[in-house]
């Protein structure tokens, strides 16, 4: 596994089908690191000898397990709430469960870090689903916590204020953030750069995308994911915040892509992110010096 630089550039990627392939699509954009998405249908059993073997054999570095849910869909804000993360009563459990087996298969590759999206907290702290998804919170923190690994958060369904309450509720030290600037515009629940201030002691890992703020005339329209540098985050402010409030970890990029996909020419949209992907690299390099 290499030792990554401060600022080294990584890909946020999902490679179920295809370990090797995957890990081998991203070092052949230059990189050496990044965070790894398994989907709620992909069978942690059958992929892990994959991850494993691919691991002992790549000098390549997974920074984070990300785990999404069967279920969930981010067509709008209203279908997030519903079905994203803990909010969901008829799920939670289940996908408490799914969670634990995530952070296993993360221990079992030496990964140090878990993290998700675990949908939108609820401002009022006496709604019965703040103290619901709290207490799962508490439960995956203590999990982890019996390996050496720290739990993040996904930012961006709700304002930094909220964010920064309810860690402090859920009062676990391995508890942190994994910051994605990009995700406050489109939920229009933030500036991204203050919010990053509110939420400095808490951000271990970072996601570096752009986006537009959703529609005024759309009400409960998601904002639209745009190449980096092309949106409204402002991604020079972004990473000269990051540098001020000391973070050194990597700066990694995420646009949703299958590198198996990008990687074979029937697939335009694939192709068109992996240039996005480039480009992304290119000005990183040139804000991280």
């Amino acid at each position: 596994m290499p030792v990554l630089r401060e600022l080294e550039i990584g890909l946020m990627f999902w490679g179920e089908r295809n370990p090797r392939l995957a890990v081998r699509g991203v070092k052949s954009l230059g990189l050496r690191c990044g965070q790894l998405g398994i989907a709620g249908h992909v069978p942690i059993d059958e992929v892990l000898p994959l991850w494993k073997s691919t691991l002992a054999e790549e000098d390549f570095a997974i920074t984070t397990v990300f785990a999404a849910y069967e279920g969930e869909s981010y067509a709008d804000i209203p279908t997030v709430q519903k079905t994203v993360g803990f909010i969901p009563r008829a799920t939670r459990a289940a996908r408490g469960e799914r969670t634990r087996k995530v952070i296993d298969l993360a221990k079992a590759l030496g990964v140090p870090g878990f993290a998700c999206h675990i949908g939108f907290v609820p401002e009022e702290v006496a709604d019965p689903d703040y103290g619901a998804v709290r207490d799962i919170v508490r439960g995956i923190c203590d999990y982890a916590g019996r390996y050496g690994m720290t739990v993040a958060l996904e930012t961006g369904q709700e304002p930094a204020h909220v964010m920064k309450a309810f860690i402090q509720d859920v009062g676990r030290e391995n508890l942190r953030i994994n910051f994605d600037p990009a995700n406050l515009i489109l939920y229009g629940t933030g500036d991204p750069i203050g919010a990053l201030g509110v939420l400095a002691p808490w951000v271990l890992s970072v996601h570096v995308k752009d986006g537009i703020w959703p529609p005024p005339d759309k009400p409960g329209s998601l904002g639209t994911e745009m190449p980096l540098g092309e949106g409204a985050v402002g991604i020079d402010r972004f990473v000269a915040k990051l540098k001020e409030i000391g973070y050194t970890g990597p700066l990694t990029i995420e646009r949703e892509v299958s590198l198996e996909q990008a990687m074979d020419d029937r697939h335009k949209e694939g192709l068109s992110h992996l240039a996005d992907i480039r480009n992304a690299i290119s000005l990183l390099e040139k804000l991280r010096a």
